[in-house]
């Protein structure tokens, strides 16, 4: 136990402190676990709205400094990841694909012409002070 005054206070700052950032660690953590069971279902929309809640709750413990912001962006990377392994035909069912024309010629780019002229080198002389007698 601490006998300083400072000290003292600085505990129970620390104290208030931690029992504030337990509450969104663990909702975190919470969402996450959420996250995972809806993975195992196998199931497209609950995992995506669990995703995404767990996405949430991870960018507000990053945003009150409970977790670091890396630490979160991998965690987040993870579940989307797995969140597109479940769902690959869905990206690309969302992107409408665009057809080309059967006929069409490559455009060439025009050759770059370069203004730049070598530079010879300079010499310099450099004449050295000598110190009078």
């Amino acid at each position: 136990m601490a006998n300083i005054k400072s000290q003292i206070k600085r505990n129970r700052q620390n104290e208030k402190r931690r029992i504030k950032n337990r509450v969104y660690r663990g909702a975190a953590r919470t969402a996450i676990k959420k996250t995972r069971t809806a993975f195992e279902t196998n199931s497209l929309e609950p995992s995506k709205a669990a995703v995404l809640e767990a996405i949430s709750m991870l960018d507000k413990a990053a945003q009150k400094g409970v977790l670091h912001k890396n630490n979160v962006a991998r965690r987040k990377s993870r579940l989307m990841k797995r969140l597109a392994v479940m769902a690959p035909t869905m990206t690309q069912a969302a992107v409408p694909a665009v057809e080309s024309p059967v006929e069409a010629e490559p455009v060439k780019k025009p050759t770059r012409r370069t203004t730049r002229t070598t530079r010879t080198s300079r010499t310099t002389k450099t004449t050295k002070k000598t110190a009078k007698e």
